[in-house]
């Protein structure tokens, strides 16, 4: 067992798992996108693209989502600030050439139908 990837104390059993499988839905934003990060580096692209919002989904391709998620090695997820509909966050990852990287962005959710979508985000 290992502690969930989006940086709570949780396990990943406990934590972002039951989201990505579809056994509970994300409470919140910030939670929706933790377990977006969870998703990416657990490779889980049929997460990422379910829980983009139908209206920005044609942007983000199931085949680009998974090759990006497993070309990088993903260390941490720092989020930086978070209101009810965004959430500010650090994603660090060492890319296809084992290069350091960060991933910064600003993202914005809307909730729909009783679920939380990400929409999309302002990058850094």
């Amino acid at each position: 067992m290992t502690t969930c990837y989006c940086g709570s104390t949780f396990l990943f059993e406990n934590c972002c798992h039951p989201y990505i499988k579809g056994l509970a839905k994300a409470p919140t934003a910030e939670a929706l996108m933790r377990s977006r990060y969870s998703a990416y580096a657990t490779q889980n692209a049929d997460y990422l693209v379910a829980t983009t919002h139908i209206s920005t989904r044609k942007f983000h391709k199931k085949v680009a989502i998974l090759d990006w998620s497993k070309s990088n090695q993903w260390i941490k997820l720092e989020v930086l600030a978070s209101t009810e509909t965004r959430v500010k966050f650090k994603a660090y990852y060492l890319d296809y050439q084992l290069k350091a990287q960060i991933h910064e962005e600003f993202s914005s959710f809307v909730f729909e139908n009783g679920s939380w979508f990400y929409v999309d985000g302002v990058y850094n």
